[in-house]
């Protein structure tokens, strides 16, 4: 489900329309609805209503204070990878209490600073890390509560960079390793044993790798529960999104998987394939969604600047750059091209690269891409740029940051200003 269509011939975000937006706020600029995040948090949670259970919301996906208030008014819990994230969850609203804190690479001053604000548990990924969480906790006096990461070797059939379940990822401790690991973590006087983390990867568009990998763990999970009182199994995230998709529809077609065999990934069948094998172990369940909350809650406006006609191809060049949106140059991601003008029906499309201006020939967001017609000053959309659009933006080539909005109904509200050229070298200093 989404909340973006053309309504009286101009594309809405709910009851906004965006060519308004990019008007008063200018362009780059990030619009996300929160009818889409409520819609999407509910519908889990809902799912998952046959077991006890917590949604931590993946904060690295979609960082803004804004979103994170929505989902801590909705009750969500924060999965955090870094001191800064659990910052802005507690300037947003949300409950350290709630938060699980991933990462390999967690510092002395992180750890510190999660233990005083009372998080729930450490996700460890390795028993380095646990020995350094022991130490430190002694050091203030207080016991930590450590969940370990298992790599259960599943692969996800995802983008290698967001494969994160295989025995040649960087993330968790091996399968073999790992009921060892537990009992040397469970020796060190300041930790406190809580759970079990797995994830398998990002942005998985058939069931069948979460059956395998929950399947596989459930033993393991029931055996730390008898030997050592665990209290929660931590499932992780990793449910994928439509990036392809019909502004025809409210709630487009899932993706399926045909060749394997198994359901399409909607969370009806994610939840039917998974709970009776999580019912079954008695423990707390935790998930680590981010893209499925927000991906395509969120939209990236942009405008043609100049056009292109050269022997081999037609370039329509925008004012967004890769700084603004590195998924299609980093992920090969797909982004939909949408103008904010209703095309007149039967136009002909006209097959195109869309470019930015920075200076990198991987600055793109599609290529050869059939596309209505687009002329100097028309805006356009990259649709479901909601996840891992603005977090992972940069000041390259010294561009500044774009603005954002959070439009609830027919309401726009600006949640972060953009910023000018004073910003881009606040901090700098000129050696006297």
């Amino acid at each position: 489900m989404h909340s973006f269509h053309y309504r009286n011939g101009q594309l809405c975000c709910e009851g906004v329309p965006l060519q308004s937006l990019a008007d008063q706020y200018g362009s780059p600029l990030y619009v996300y609805s929160a009818a889409t995040v409520r819609d999407h948090f509910v519908r889990l949670d809902a799912s998952l209503s046959g077991v006890d259970h917590l949604i931590c919301y993946a904060t690295k996906a979609n960082s803004n204070l804004a979103i994170l208030n929505l989902l801590a008014k909705l009750g969500s819990g924060f999965d955090i990878v870094s001191a800064g994230e659990l910052y802005r969850v507690k300037q947003a609203g949300g409950d350290p209490g709630k938060c699980t804190f991933a990462g390999v690479g967690k510092t002395r001053a992180e750890i510190e600073f999660a233990l005083a604000e009372g998080i729930y548990c450490f996700n460890a990924e390795s028993e380095a890390e646990v020995r350094f969480i022991s130490e430190i906790a002694a050091d203030l006096g207080v016991t930590a509560p450590v969940a370990l990461r298992v790599n259960p070797n599943v692969d996800a059939h995802t983008h290698k960079y967001i494969s994160t379940g295989k025995s040649e990822n960087k993330f968790g401790i091996d399968f073999a390793l790992i009921r060892e690991a537990y009992q040397r973590a469970a020796s060190l006087p300041h930790v406190r044993i809580r759970g079990l983390q797995m994830h398998i990867g990002s942005q998985l568009t058939s069931v069948q790798p979460f059956l395998e990998a929950v399947e596989k763990v459930a033993p393991l999970a029931a055996d730390l529960k008898r030997d050592y009182g665990i209290d929660f199994w931590s499932i992780g995230g990793g449910i994928g999104i439509v990036y392809q998709q019909s502004l025809e529809s409210g709630r487009p077609d899932w993706w399926t998987a045909p060749e394997t065999g198994v359901p399409p990934l909607t969370i009806e069948a994610y939840a039917t394939s998974l709970l009776p094998t999580l019912r079954a172990i008695g423990l707390r369940i935790l998930l680590e969604p981010g893209r499925f909350l927000v991906g395509n809650a969120g939209v990236l406006l942009t405008r043609v600047v100049y056009e292109k006609r050269g022997t081999a191809k037609t370039f329509k060049i925008v004012d967004a750059g890769m700084n603004d949106l590195i998924r299609p140059a980093l992920y090969q991601g797909h982004h939909e091209v949408v103008p904010l003008l209703e095309p007149t029906p039967g136009a002909p499309l006209e097959t195109v690269d869309v470019v930015g201006p920075v200076c990198e020939s991987g600055d793109f967001f599609a290529q050869d891409r059939a596309v209505p017609p687009l002329a100097a000053g028309d805006c356009l959309a990259l649709m479901s740029s909601g996840a891992y659009g603005f977090v992972m933006a940069s000041n390259y080539n010294s561009r500044p940051l774009p603005a954002e909005v959070l439009v609830d109904g027919s309401e726009a509200h600006l949640v972060r200003r953009r910023q000018d050229f004073s910003d881009l070298i606040a901090g700098e200093m000129i050696p006297a």
